[in-house]
């Protein structure tokens, strides 16, 4: 620093001084200075753990430059603070990645076995796994890189058979023919959180079904038809109500040759569920490709026809249709039906369809024997831990959603079709067996499926039994999320000073997804609520209001910013544009005024340094009445109760405008035409107050800059107190 007006170089900076930060061990509570220890109070925050799939994007950047601010701030203010990083390991989303690889060699996971096709996924994992963490790191983070987590890490994966055993013990894990979420590409279930809606535009198609014209937009699913419902209430046909009509529909086995009609006899329910506005209110009901109409189906004892099966193409159960596409199999169908006269109108009819958040395949309900989580008891877990104020979210606006989810929700399905992940410790009696006294009989006695994280043995016929390939929902592992990071199931120091933890924020897309369950696990598994503070921060969005997109190209890499602007910039422009939790039209021009105001704080920094100020941090206090001091003495408290109320933009606003304003604009112009020894150290004193409040938000150019200061027992500013 000494030549004024040269412009700051971030290049120069952030990697060294990174270094000497990871070196200290600060980052690490336990090797914070004595003073640390003694106190009482810790703080900790949980990272939101990225898939090993993931590279840093705009989303990551603004949710773990918060973090950080906060767990700088804390560390200052003197709390014993953890900022716990990890890494999901991504079921689908790894499992996608690796096959994708393996059919650029004309190969399939299959033909590997599951054996060697783990071994090439972690492979994968340790090549581009921890890309991201290093990626955060240049972003100047300042996690405990010590206690990294990864949920296939061993201790990970016993928290994960230990809970899974306390839900089954508890009766609150159960196996169940049930119609789910099927994605026909990734072919695996998933569970309702885990499918996200598209917009489409389709058709209304009316069909004469007996006394009754019904609308529907899935006509290929009519030869699974059970039931027709109606409102209970409706007047127009509460007379059919309990009764069984005849049917003129069309013919499974019909063709062009022989007649296509047929005359099926079918129930009429009355359900809650229907809505008497939709279409001409009558809905059929297809409990095998509906989980509204499977439902449906349970509280009227109704039967379930499978028509479809798991890749997506008609059975044997839709005759000549068999082994069509679904898609194919709906214009033949309804060709067929406009043949007989049962089809009468169409019409355009725009809606959402179920697509996989993994791959953006069309979803297909069906029936499958999966394993499920009870979530009556636990759903009023999480709700009583919002409703106590135990765990507060912010905005609170974020509260409806968070109640309206868990009031409708449903049993949650855990398994998963996928070899990448935690095994269910579920077995399968092997299908051949003698009885051990050699004596020829039935096997009633022998237990196809058993429980157990280790391998059974059957107790009557001595027979082995199978462990299945099933994993489990991605979301069950990383529920558990903030205490088995910290060494749960044992009773471990780091449970018993971070938790409950302190802080986290996500984005409202997994509102429900992780932090309603984390909630209920905490609750369940350790008796406490896992997280005090939930913020829920906005979307950062193109310009023009639009979703990032890296395919599309509108998305933008931090990385990029960093290596243009540098990190503090980059933080500067994400955290300047967070008003609020609002969503965030990008916009560069934010990152270049946060690279301008590095470029303020270090000429100004020059420029004191240039006075040959005389070590000293003691103020004359005749001098207190100084504006600049009332104003720097505002700053700091109005910055405090924003960063207590999680509101990083309008503190860094604040910052940026004493800085710029009051300081540079004003003092130290002032000081220029003035200089005297009481204005020097003035001028000292308040570049020192200011850089302390300016590092948490920009952590790497005032570290710099501290370092050069003329102050006596000089610490990392890292560490310095922030009063």
């Amino acid at each position: 620093m000494k030549t004024e007006g040269a412009a700051y170089d971030p290049k120069q900076v952030e990697e060294k001084i990174y270094k000497i930060w990871q070196d200290s061990g600060y980052f690490n509570p336990d090797q914070l200075p004595k003073s640390y220890q003694l106190k009482a109070k810790s703080y900790c925050v949980m990272m939101a753990p990225p898939n090993i799939t993931g590279s840093l994007h705009m989303g990551h950047a603004l949710e773990n430059t918060m973090s950080d601010v906060l767990i700088r701030w804390k560390r200052m203010k003197g709390y014993k603070t953890l900022w716990l990083p990890g890494l999901d390991h991504a079921g689908i989303a790894t499992q996608n990645v690796v096959e994708k690889e393996l059919r650029k060699q004309g190969l399939s996971r299959h033909d590997l076995g599951r054996e060697k096709f783990l071994e090439k996924v972690w492979e994968w994992e340790e090549k581009y796994g921890h890309t991201i963490l290093d990626q955060l790191k240049k972003l100047g983070a300042s996690c405990d890189w010590s206690r990294t987590r990864f949920t296939l890490d061993p201790e990970y994966v016993r928290a994960v058979q230990a809970a899974f055993m306390h839900y089954y013990k508890k009766g609150l894990i159960y196996r169940g023919l049930r119609t789910i979420n099927w994605c026909v590409r990734c072919q695996t279930s998933l569970s309702d959180l885990e499918v996200e809606y598209q917009e489409e535009d389709a058709k209304l198609y009316y069909i004469q079904y007996g006394p009754f014209v019904l609308a529907t937009v899935r006509p290929e699913t009519k030869f699974g038809d059970t039931a027709l419902a109606v409102h209970p209430d409706d007047k127009r046909y509460k007379k059919y109500i309990g009764q069984e009509i005849g049917i003129e529909s069309l013919s499974a086995g019909g063709s062009l040759d022989h007649p296509l009609k047929t005359e099926v006899r079918i129930k009429v329910v009355g359900d809650q569920a229907v809505d008497p506005k939709f279409g001409t209110g009558v809905i059929k009901v297809t409990p095998a490709h509906d989980i509204t109409d499977f439902e449906i189906a349970q509280r009227h004892g109704l039967p379930m026809k499978q028509v479809i099966d798991d890749r997506g193409r008609m059975n044997e159960n839709a005759g000549k249709y068999k082994g069509l596409k679904v898609k194919e199999a709906r214009e033949k169908i309804l060709a067929d039906l406009k043949a007989v006269g049962l089809l009468l109108k169409e019409e355009p009819y725009h809606h959402n369809i179920a697509v996989c958040s993994r791959c953006d395949s069309p979803i297909e309900p069906l029936p499958s024997w999966q394993w499920f989580v009870k979530m009556s008891e636990l759903a009023l877990l999480a709700k009583e831990a919002v409703q106590s104020k135990k765990v507060k979210i912010s905005p609170q606006s974020f509260e409806k959603p968070y109640f309206d989810w868990l009031d409708n929700i449903r049993d949650w399905c855990i398994s998963r079709q996928l070899w990448w992940g935690h095994q269910l410790p579920v077995w399968m009696h092997e299908e051949k067996c003698v009885p051990l006294d050699g004596h020829k009989e039935d096997f009633a006695k022998c237990i196809d499926i058993m429980v157990s994280l280790d391998k059974p043995k059957c107790d009557y016929c001595g027979a082995g039994y199978l462990q299945t390939t099933d994993v489990l929902d991605t979301w069950f592992s990383s529920a558990l999320w903030p205490f088995a990071t910290l060494g749960w199931p044992e009773k471990t120091a780091d449970l018993k000073n971070f938790y409950p933890t302190d802080f986290i924020t996500s984005a409202r897309e997994i509102l429900n997804l992780w932090i309603a369950r984390m909630i209920f696990s905490g609750k369940e598994f350790v008796d406490r609520e896992p997280i005090k503070q939930i913020l829920v921060h906005g979307t950062i969005l193109t310009k023009e209001g639009k979703r990032m997109s890296k395919s599309l190209g509108t998305g933008i890499d931090p990385l990029v910013l960093i290596e243009k602007y540098g990190a503090d910039a980059t933080r500067f422009g994400v955290i300047w544009q967070a008003m609020g939790t609002q969503d965030i039209k990008w916009d560069e021009a934010a990152v270049i005024a946060g690279k301008k105001f590095c470029n303020k704080v270090w000429n100004a920094s020059r420029f004191v340094l240039g006075q040959n100020i005389r070590t000293s941090q003691v103020l004359n206090i005749e001098r207190a009445d100084v504006p600049v001091l009332k104003k720097l003495e505002e700053t700091k408290k109005s910055v405090e109760k924003y960063l207590e109320n999680y509101e990083f933009g309008q503190a860094l606003h604040l910052i940026y405008d004493f800085f710029w304003h009051e300081y540079c604009d004003k003092y130290l112009e002032e000081v220029k035409k003035n200089a005297s020894e009481e204005t020097n150290q003035t001028l000292l004193y308040v570049l020192v107050k200011s850089l302390k409040i300016l590092h948490p938000f920009m952590p790497f150019i005032t570290e710099e800059i501290y370092q050069q200061l003329p102050i006596t027992n000089r610490k990392l500013l890292l560490i310095e107190d922030w009063d």
